[in-house]
């Protein structure tokens, strides 16, 4: 039988260890990226909202965005309540982004070669069901 979870989760590891390989000396690490990736396209969002798109717990999100926030790279304020924080990239962030993305793309574009499109297509769209089903 093959171990397809397995395998997603070592080339998530791969992938991974090589980002944080090309973006540390950058100044931003891969756990870091995904919180930038996702307030880069959508401006700005809850503490809550990140903890449900990256798959993690409050703690673990807290933590990683003091540490962001201490380097420049996030804006923390109240929402409607104590409890509610929103969340958005800083001047400085928006600067370092085309850095960080060029680096990421060169690791995606890595993985990819030799790999047609339709093959790419088929694999997106297994991954979309699997995640689905996991949902």
């Amino acid at each position: 039988m093959i171990l397809y979870g397995h395998n997603v989760n070592q080339l998530a590891r791969s992938f991974t260890k090589r980002l944080n390989e090309k973006i540390s000396p950058l100044g931003l690490y891969s756990s870091q990226w995904g919180i930038v990736v996702y307030l880069h396209k959508k401006g700005e969002c809850t503490q809550i909202e990140l903890c449900k798109y990256l798959g993690v717990e409050a703690p673990t999100i807290t933590r990683t965005l003091a540490r962001m926030e201490e380097m420049g790279l996030v804006i923390r304020r109240e929402g409607n309540d104590k409890r509610e924080r929103h969340i958005k990239l800083t001047e400085k962030a928006y600067e370092m982004y085309p850095k960080w993305y060029e680096a990421a793309k060169r690791i995606e574009l890595e993985a990819i070669n030799n790999i047609s499109k339709e093959e790419l297509k088929i694999f997106n769209q297994t991954l979309e069901k699997m995640m689905m089903n996991l949902d």
